[in-house]
């Protein structure tokens, strides 16, 4: 029998294609360093492939919240550590489809502290292409949130922080630049940390000077 391939004449067996997938983790508080021997914790966490790292955000509009980094350098977190779930054998140029794909299911005004932040984002897809589960321990806060939301204070459970991304040109690979306005003013958070808790690109401002991160533009089916 000849070599596998797909529709497109792209080989299967050719194991060049073949690329870790890489869960990063990172802590959103110092308060990491203590409460994670109790077995808790409060984290971002992205998912590496093909060398770029995919992450999840809010803003408050209905497109995507998909977000690219450099491995383990999203800004504004301590990266902790990574985990290995697999590997794959998928040419660049399908994944970019399927994250482009995926980012049609995550707007940036859906994402939600408890019932779908970033570690949904990954977890759903590790599943997808390792058929693996990330860590139970990544996203035990919102487990434990959402069957009891008095564990977390009112602040945390706001559903969006109110950031403004504005796309500019488009990269040869699909990617969009960002830039994120100021935010606007929310009587719901006003403390910068519990900003951060909610959502990595709250993380990021023009000032920063973190010029890397960048949406990731979806694609309607």
């Amino acid at each position: 029998m000849g070599a596998e391939s797909t529709s497109s004449g792209i080989d299967r067996n050719d194991k060049s294609y073949e690329t870790p997938v890489v869960l990063n983790v990172y802590d959103l508080t110092p308060i990491n360093n203590y409460s994670v021997w109790f077995g808790l914790g409060i984290f971002h966490s992205g998912i590496e492939v093909h060398g770029k790292e995919y992450g999840f955000g809010a803003h408050d509009f209905p497109v995507s919240g998909v977000f690219e980094v450099e491995p383990k350098a999203c800004p504004g977190f301590i990266y902790r550590c990574s985990i290995s779930l697999g590997r794959i054998n998928m040419p660049p140029s399908e994944f970019r489809t399927f994250i482009e794909n995926v980012a049609a299911e995550y707007h940036g005004d859906t994402y939600h502290l408890i019932s779908k932040n970033c570690n949904h984002f990954t977890d759903d897809i590790a599943c997808r292409l390792t058929e693996k589960r990330i860590p139970g321990w990544v996203n035990r806060l919102a487990r434990l949130g959402s069957l009891c939301s008095c564990l977390l204070p009112e602040s945390l459970q706001v559903t969006t922080v109110k950031q403004t991304p504005e796309y500019h040109h488009e990269s040869e690979d699909g990617t969009e630049s960002l830039t994120i306005t100021t935010p606007r003013e929310s009587t719901e958070v006003d403390d910068d940390q519990e900003k951060r808790l909610l959502s990595p690109l709250a993380a990021v401002s023009p000032m920063s000077g973190c010029g890397d991160v960048t949406f990731v533009k979806e694609t309607h089916k």
